[in-house]
């Protein structure tokens, strides 16, 4: 007989496949397994046949465990099922916005933003100030944007998180820290003088409207593939590293 490919018993099967990533953390009794699953004995054992089959599940009595190939498999399977369903989650924002500019550091952790949760507000209140962020921005030890525009909120925005005295971190396109310079000089150069303020500006294009990273997760506002500025999708909790 003529044995199905690894990828086949791995990802034809829901139940396999839940099986394996129930197992990681250890061996469970088939009872734990069943309510686990939701499903019938009759069900999962000839499902469980396969993956003893395949040297991935091992048995003792009524307990089952994952075999050191299994547990290769299974946690190396777990961030690509996240990262499949975190990409999954919303899909149209991502297929309608520019992804170039999305940092690699970011795409690297993107399994650890699956709650996230994108703002499409109308053309009406497309730059109304996100209350919520702001609230965790001013709550924030440090707050990082990078920026390729004015939104209206920015000077006030700006000068409430440094009476606060959250450190700000401001990344511009030469392009528009030249036109803040030169329309706002004054107020520009005030800030320079906080301690608490640090300006940088970039050389190389920078392909997203803007990215505000705060202390309990960030806000990223990718542009649209026709290049006009798109939704916001924004993260509201993401663990440092």
């Amino acid at each position: 007989m003529v044995k199905d490919a690894l990828l086949d018993v791995l990802f034809a099967s829901e139940k396999r496949k839940k099986v394996l990533l129930l197992l990681r953390d250890g061996p469970q009794e088939m009872g734990f397994i069943l309510s686990g699953l939701k499903t019938s004995r009759p069900a999962l054992l000839p499902q469980m046949k396969i993956l003893k089959e395949r040297n991935l599940l091992y048995q003792s009595g009524d307990t089952y465990g994952l075999t050191n190939v299994g547990k290769l498999i299974a946690d190396e399977m777990k961030p690509f099922l996240d990262a499949i369903e975190t990409l999954d989650k919303n899909s149209h924002y991502l297929t309608t916005h520019k992804t170039v500019g999305i940092p690699k550091p970011f795409l690297k952790r993107i399994t650890e933003i699956k709650d996230f949760i994108v703002f499409e507000p109308d053309h009406i209140s497309s730059y109304e100030l996100n209350t919520d962020h702001f609230q965790e921005a001013m709550r924030s030890r440090a707050v990082y944007f990078i920026s390729t525009f004015m939104h209206p909120e920015s000077p006030l925005i700006l000068e409430q998180l440094v009476k606060k005295g959250v450190c700000v971190l401001l990344i511009l396109t030469e392009e528009f820290a030249h036109r803040i310079f030169t329309e706002y000089r004054d107020v520009f150069r005030y800030y320079l003088a906080c301690n608490n303020v640090k300006v940088f500006t970039c050389k190389k294009e920078i392909n997203i409207s803007s990215l505000t990273v705060v202390d309990t997760g960030f806000q990223l506002r990718l542009l649209y593939k026709d290049g006009e500025v798109g939704m916001e999708l924004d993260v509201g909790t993401i663990e440092r590293k």
